[in-house]
């Protein structure tokens, strides 16, 4: 058995939270040599509706998660990390990140933010964070913004 992280995925939406997962992120990637996987999933339950859905936005987010990721590898590297991926799929993120991709990926340790950007799916269904504590089979970090910031 070993104690060391070999596979950490980091959940990434864009907001503060997130932020502060990444860079627990790197810093435990760094020590343990591991290969991070910046992921970001577009929530295609917003283009449920045919007339809702239009392929022009659907390459919008995926660009704008392209780029958020692609910025995020460049700290990554820079920070000493010289194994980082980047991941945008499309799905439920409860779903993908909990499971799906861990499985895909062999994570053994997901990092998230406590909250992310979407507070109107946390008030109705539960936080993704929450979620991903309840539903994945390796461990699990939930960053918080430090006090005061």
């Amino acid at each position: 058995m070993t104690l060391a992280y070999k596979q950490i995925i980091v959940a990434i939406d864009g907001s503060e939270e997130s932020e502060w997962a990444f860079q627990k992120a790197v810093a435990i990637a760094d020590r343990n040599e591991a290969t991070l996987n910046l992921v970001n999933i577009v929530d295609t339950r917003s283009y449920s509706s045919a007339e809702a859905y239009d392929r022009s936005i659907a390459e919008s987010a995926n660009k704008s998660a392209e780029d958020l990721l692609n910025n995020y590898k460049a700290e990554a590297v820079q920070a000493g990390v010289s194994n980082v991926n980047v991941v945008v799929d499309y799905g439920s993120p409860k779903k993908m990140i909990a499971t799906d991709l861990p499985k895909k990926l062999g994570a053994d340790l997901i990092i998230c933010g406590a909250t992310g950007l979407n507070a109107v799916e946390r008030f109705v269904m539960g936080s993704v964070s929450g979620n991903i504590v309840r539903s994945a089979k390796c461990d699990v970090l939930v960053v918080r913004k430090p006090e005061g910031l």
